[in-house]
């Protein structure tokens, strides 16, 4: 599933090439055809995330609110005017890197069920849709396809507002008393905080790559329960969330090694080395050389080091 980062970065996306534009709507598929009557030949105003919750705010108070689950997918094309990550969401490489045509910079719509032409190319339309595609937003410079999403509905904003309410805070806004809001919803609860970290209304945005690696660097293990910890340390856990999900937005994908454990230097970490724990399992720790551990817990794989997170 995409973590909160992509969704970040998908919101700046639409903002960047559909904000302000008056927007065709479609449901080829035909399941989402209802709610896209209701969007259709409308403003898009505003995109914004909260976690992994993507809300694109029209210009009569209706919302698209779209939670990619584990399969759901963007992509989208469009002239030289339309720039962008190329397809985000599922199908995805280790680290959720996005990535560009070498070939062809200025189109995007890379992904899977997408096209993109050659520089310079005229922009003729979208094409064709291919496979499920769910909702089509189709401006006069491009178009967006979305297929495979948990969540596709159009909403009020008081129902916005309700979806929102169950949710914790998102560090990637970090706003004035979201820290210490965290801090208050990780220590009263005698959950692992392990699991802590993967409970939206805990925490927004972080998954499960996120979840091992912040654990990771601040040496907490993950079978601790919330209410163990001092503030101190959960403190240290948001901040360090804060950080690590900034960086996935800046670059496109989750590193949370530094330069110096990567082989090319600071020209980028392979995929072997984006990370401390996270799908390591046997190999040796980064930090101390134990085997890296994995287990279930909630469902999901989590990796921890037990030499360094005791």
């Amino acid at each position: 599933m995409p973590e909160g980062h992509s969704i970040h970065r998908l919101a700046r996306q639409f903002q960047d090439v559909f904000a302000g534009r008056v927007l065709e709507v479609s449901s080829p598929q035909g399941r989402f055809a209802a709610g896209a009557a209701l969007l259709d030949c409308h403003e898009l105003l505003e995109a914004t995330a909260h976690g992994k919750q993507l809300f694109l705010r029209f210009d009569h108070g209706v919302l698209l609110h779209v939670h990619l689950g584990l399969y759901g997918a963007w992509s989208f094309g469009g002239d030289e005017s339309f720039r962008g990550a190329s397809s985000i969401g599922a199908p995805r490489r280790i680290g959720e890197r996005e990535t560009f045509s070498q070939d062809a910079e200025q189109d995007v719509g890379l992904g899977a069920g997408s096209r993109a032409g050659s520089p310079g190319s005229s922009y003729a339309g979208p094409p064709e849709p291919v496979g499920a595609v769910r909702v089509r937003l189709v401006s006069a410079n491009g178009w967006a396809d979305l297929r495979g999403a948990t969540t596709c509905a159009a909403i009020t904003q008081a129902e916005a507002a309700v979806v929102l309410a169950r949710l914790g805070p998102d560090p990637l806004h970090n706003r004035p008393g979201d820290r210490e809001e965290f801090i208050r919803r990780l220590l009263r609860r005698k959950t692992a905080v392990g699991l802590l970290l993967m409970d939206q209304s805990v925490v927004a945005g972080i998954g499960n790559i996120y979840r091992a690696e912040v654990l990771f660097r601040q040496r907490v293990d993950p079978w601790t329960p919330g209410s163990s910890l001092d503030a101190e340390t959960a403190g240290r856990l948001w901040d360090d969330a804060v950080a690590a999900m900034s960086d996935g937005v800046r670059d496109g994908r989750i590193v949370t090694t530094p330069p110096a454990l990567w082989s090319g230097g600071n020209a980028g970490a392979f995929d072997g080395e984006a990370h401390f724990v996270y799908k390591r399992q046997g190999q040796p720790c980064r930090r101390c050389g134990e085997a890296v551990g994995m287990a279930e817990i909630g469902a999901r794989k989590l990796y921890w080091c037990p030499g360094c997170q005791n």
